[in-house]
């Protein structure tokens, strides 16, 4: 998902700029006027909710992230308290009697660092728009989850998630769909999160309750 420039500011619709949209809850962070990684793409409004320290989403949340695979969060993404993205740098060499990575302590033993250079990954860890995070949620490198996703509370995500799906649990296993395929379709067709935000605001009503019809009708 190519990065997008900034919404002009519009005093009718909510700005997607401002660090903490709820002035009085510092603890809710908007993450894409907060990320400075180049490894790291949020979307517009995808938000974390943290009452310890919000601001530090980048190395408290994302780990191991040594780089190149990146994280990519979609729009309208909620994160809640104590989501961990886990990187690619977390790998260990597995094909060897140990796992322990005895170049990263120093002297002598950095002359193998190509034992634990170029290991394997599964790519960027890709997050769909509308996807929701519940508390201490982990995400293994390299996953992919698909748009308006839920991910239950404590679960461990280790595979793809699809479209509107549910899952739960370690490792989290799908509990059900929040559409049928038919639906899911026109969902994805709509793709609400790319309308004018001038358009959502006047049918976030709509969106957040309405019918797939009736968000078909409100379609711009």
């Amino acid at each position: 998902m190519p990065p997008l420039p900034p919404t002009p500011l519009n005093p009718l619709t909510p700005d997607p700029n401002v660090l903490h949209p709820m002035p009085d809850q510092p603890r809710v962070v908007l993450l894409r006027p907060l990320i400075t990684s180049p490894l790291i793409e949020a979307g517009e409004f995808s938000y974390y909710d943290d009452p310890d320290d919000a601001t530090a989403f980048e190395t408290r949340n994302v780990l191991y992230h040594y780089g190149p695979e990146k994280l990519v969060i979609g729009k309208f993404c909620a994160l809640g308290e104590g989501v961990r993205f886990i990187m690619n740098g977390a790998n260990h060499r597995m094909d060897g009697a140990s796992t322990f990575p005895f170049p990263i302590m120093g002297g002598p033993w950095s002359e193998h660092f190509d034992l634990i250079s170029g290991l394997p990954g599964r790519g960027d860890t890709v997050i769909g728009h509308d996807v929701w995070f519940g508390y201490r949620t982990m995400v293994m490198p390299g996953v992919r989850i698909g748009h308006g996703a839920i991910i239950a509370s404590g679960s461990v995500v280790v595979d793809d998630v699809p479209d509107y799906g549910i899952v739960g649990g370690n490792p989290a296993k799908l509990i059900r769909h929040r559409y049928d395929p038919k639906d899911v379709a026109r969902l994805l067709e709509l793709a609400w999160w790319d309308w004018p935000l001038e358009h959502i605001t006047t049918h976030v009503r709509t969106i957040m309750s309405g019918s797939v019809d009736a968000l078909e009708a409100a379609a711009p």
